[in-house]
């Protein structure tokens, strides 16, 4: 986890230009709207760049970003400190936030950089945290048997439909040589199938399902819905 948090820190080249980094904040802060009601307290923890926040804000009652990479989390707070309905918070802060406070907890492209230990750990802090009828929402959650150059193709198909397509080969290609490829290649991404999860999510206090459409463009991956059994 160490390690992705440090190249998550610097300066990467997961998105290939401006034009990918804004359309992916409209598709994934839509599709995390989707389980935002008027008013809801939201925590999205593990929340990176966070580019959609003010859209979510302007739904929820509250939103905290919680984020563990400290130069992020700091360009994160500069970004948003004038907005009253926004916090951001280190994990240790997210982990003291008070029971039952909670409508929304996101945890969104997250749990492929976790062991399933520590997984377990952030559904049992979750499980605390949500009001009854609260919902947790566990987002692109990458399947076994995915070869990496199928998020390469969806990527290359993401550009052509939405204007950066050569900005995103060169982007591949940049991301070959980078150190994302050694990362994904000496750590690995911790992988889920439907029934994994599921059992996970069983096993740690809720009852879930799988949502019919995965939050983003990678469809090959999962989002689950589950609430506090």
């Amino acid at each position: 986890m160490a390690d992705w948090i440090s190249f998550f820190d610097s300066d990467h080249s997961i998105y290939v230009n401006a034009r990918h980094r804004e359309v992916h904040a409209r598709i994934t802060g839509g599709g995390m709207l989707a389980y935002v009601n008027a008013g809801d307290a939201v925590l999205d923890y593990g929340c990176g760049e966070a580019a959609y926040a003010e859209r979510i804000a302007e739904k929820a009652g509250r939103l905290m970003l919680c984020e563990a990479a400290p130069k992020l989390r700091e360009a994160l707070s500069a970004r948003v400190t004038s907005n009253p309905k926004i916090s951001v918070l280190t994990p240790e802060e997210a982990a003291a936030l008070p029971d039952a406070s909670l409508e929304v907890v996101i945890l969104h492209s997250v749990s492929q950089y976790l062991s399933p230990q520590l997984t377990d750990t952030l559904f049992l802090l979750f499980r605390r945290l949500l009001r009854p009828g609260g919902r947790l929402i566990v987002g692109d959650v990458v399947q076994p048997g995915t070869p990496a150059w199928k998020d390469a193709l969806a990527l290359l198909r993401f550009g052509a439909r939405d204007g950066f397509f050569v900005a995103s080969v060169f982007g591949l290609l940049r991301t070959a040589l980078s150190d994302y490829s050694k990362l994904r290649k000496d750590a690995g991404l911790t992988r889920y199938g439907e029934a994994q999860m599921l059992e996970k999510l069983t096993a740690t206090g809720f009852s879930a399902t799988r949502a019919p459409v995965n939050i983003g463009h990678l469809q090959t991956r999962m989002t689950f819905v589950a609430k506090p059994a």
